[in-house]
């Protein structure tokens, strides 16, 4: 993709900080700003331990993936071990996020393979396979993840775009 078609495009998105299913959100803080296993709720405007009981599934795991994403994969990791349901396609497939961004590469690729044996259509399982098949030089690997994206509607979403520029050196969001 060409980076003046790729910016024209993130432009139109809403934001690029995403839920874990790839719905766009728009937080007013993120949980970079949070100090070890705690995850900002939008709710009380404050960084929460991830343990704490008001928090759920899908807070903890919208903080754990910015965690990861801003490199800070080991309190990710601890996040993502207080979810209350950390066998669904949404945990596996930011646990695996988290993991590739441990290097952990292999542990990720087994991750997204769980996620998507449990919902083969999950789009950004999908989109972060890809993204660490393009990181790993497995191009022909990510232009089938990317396909398959695209064959089953995810075109001009969060996670084809961010595929999309990964097969091309590029970097989008988290």
């Amino acid at each position: 993709m060409r980076p003046l078609a790729l910016a024209a495009i993130l432009t139109a998105l809403p934001g690029l900080a995403f839920a874990a299913g790839g719905e766009p959100s728009t937080p007013t803080q993120t949980s970079e700003s949070c100090t070890g296993a705690q995850v900002f709720d939008a709710r009380t405007k404050t960084c929460v331990d991830a343990r704490d009981s008001r928090l759920d599934d899908a807070t903890r795991l919208d903080g754990a993936r910015e965690l990861a994403a801003f490199g800070r994969a080991d309190d990710a990791l601890a996040v993502l071990a207080t979810l209350d349901h950390p066998e669904a396609a949404d945990a596996l497939t930011v646990r695996g996020f988290a993991t590739r961004k441990s290097g952990d590469f292999a542990g990720a690729m087994v991750l997204y393979e769980a996620a998507l044996a449990l919902d083969p259509g999950h789009v950004l399982a999908r989109s972060y396979m890809g993204q660490g098949l393009a990181e790993a030089g497995r191009m022909d690997e990510a232009r089938l993840q990317l396909a398959h994206l695209r064959a089953h509607g995810a075109r001009g979403t969060w996670p084809e775009i961010a595929l999309a520029a990964a097969i091309a050196g590029e970097t989008v969001g988290y």
